[in-house]
């Protein structure tokens, strides 16, 4: 169900604004998506989860932007694992069997790959 709270795009990837929620109806869901080939806010509707009323097209479907997560991290490597955030804390953290430390770049959305 969408939610007046959180941020969303379409499914093609534009700005959406939600004014309401509780519009009533088939497509209670009010706002306006920002259009990038003509530019300016146009009107648009979506059923409670974010189905746009533009018929069989996906493209205005909402999606729910989730916030990024952008780390480094350092991997001790043996046959188990740790996640140290910098290399020195990765040595400090070494055991004698750590057969290689390799550095990991995060960066995606909250929950993804879950």
């Amino acid at each position: 169900m969408i939610d007046i709270n959180k941020t969303y795009r379409t499914r093609d990837g534009r700005q959406v604004r939600i004014y309401s929620t509780d519009g009533g109806g088939i497509y209670p869901i009010h706002g306006a998506i920002l259009d990038k080939v003509l530019p300016g806010w146009f009107l648009a509707t979506w059923d409670i989860n974010g189905y746009s009323l533009r018929g069989n097209k996906e493209f205005a479907d909402l999606i729910e932007v989730k916030p990024r997560i952008k780390r480094t991290v350092w991997l001790n490597i043996y046959k188990g694992e740790g996640h140290p955030t910098t290399k020195e804390e990765a040595d400090r953290q070494a055991a004698k069997t750590r057969i290689a430390c390799i550095k990991v770049e995060i960066d995606c959305e909250e929950g993804h790959g879950l």
